[in-house]
């Protein structure tokens, strides 16, 4: 089969198109023909292995442990283990294959049947469901786990383009929140066409400095500190880090956290990990369904095209999902 094998940590000409093995799936294991997946961020930093300490989280010291990289998935089950119940051949599914022997920028993948994945709903197509999962995920445990958002609320969102930008825009405004977006001038456009109420260019007016505040803040950008949370936060008010800048402000921002909610009434925080799971997955795909939420697709890249695609995701800064079509 072919797919994009990465043998050594490096820039995007590291990604290399290749024919390998088709893999055999295992008696608990679903084989799935690739229709699609999607760049992420975690996939760019596992590429270079930056921050260092990647290396350190199981990816490989030296070289990258996971030969094929990719984590969104979407595609149709062409063989399953003997003991698998849950689907069949012909499944159109989606998901999250991170814990995967090999990644989803491939022709073919496996995937253990209690792993993330789980049947892609009719009405979403398989670039929609690709560009899901991991951004997905992130945008809607940061609003809902994290944020617990409520409807009518003011909420700001740090960084409102890029994947998961995009879908916490989408998202808040699903659940019936008030969204304003930070973005650059070249995405004004396009975080206003994807529901945000009011949309702030930070290279024309600072945030920092707003009369205007919030019930919740999603900081994406993870450029705000405690003391801008405070000012832009109203009494009780929320504030979740889900990017990080550094880990010296990641770090820092969770130190301030108790002092934040003691002093101030607010309760500040990193997020961490976003913990991709079945149920999540599923609730995502019947809002894109049901058209509450429609993914925003910058572009689609042939699999062949995937070093160009990850070059184009990290430096023109994507400002919506790049897919893989497969």
């Amino acid at each position: 089969m072919k797919a994009i094998v990465c043998s050594k940590y490096g820039p995007p000409e590291v990604l290399q198109l290749k024919e390998i093995d088709k893999p055999i799936p295992k008696d608990d294991e679903i084989l799935i023909k690739v229709c699609a997946s999607s760049i992420n961020s975690a996939d760019h930093r596992m590429m270079l292995a930056k921050p260092f300490l990647v290396r350190f989280m199981g990816e490989g010291m030296l070289k990258p442990k996971k030969s094929v990289p990719g984590i969104d998935m979407a595609g149709v089950v062409e063989a399953v283990g003997k003991s698998v119940k849950e689907f069949k051949t012909g499944d159109e599914v989606f998901g999250d294959v991170h814990e995967s022997k090999l990644g989803a920028y491939a022709e073919y993948v496996c995937s253990k049947e209690t792993e993330n994945i789980v049947k892609k709903p009719a009405g979403v197509t398989f670039e929609q469901a690709a560009a899901t999962p991991v951004a997905g995920i992130t945008a809607l445990q940061a609003l809902r786990d994290h944020g617990q958002i409520k409807e009518g609320q003011r909420v700001l969102i740090n960084g409102a383009s890029g994947g998961v930008g995009t879908f916490t825009v989408l998202i808040a405004k699903a659940l019936g929140a008030e969204v304003t977006g930070v973005c650059s001038s070249k995405n004004l456009k396009l975080v206003k066409s994807i529901g945000a109420d009011f949309v702030i260019d930070y290279t024309k007016e600072n945030i920092k400095e707003s009369q205007k505040r919030y019930d919740l803040i999603i900081d994406i950008a993870a450029n705000l500190t405690a003391k801008d949370y405070i000012n832009l936060l109203n009494p009780k008010g929320i504030g979740i880090l889900v990017g990080y800048s550094s880990m010296f402000h990641m770090i820092g921002i969770s130190l301030r956290s108790k002092k934040l909610e003691k002093k101030n009434g607010l309760k500040v925080k990193a997020m961490g990990s976003a913990k991709t799971n079945k149920k999540d997955l599923q609730y995502l795909g019947e809002l894109v369904n049901t058209e509450k939420i429609a993914p925003a697709i910058e572009k689609v890249y042939p699999l062949a095209e995937t070093a160009k695609a990850m070059k184009h995701f990290h430096e023109e800064h994507a400002g919506a999902k790049i897919v893989i079509s497969v």
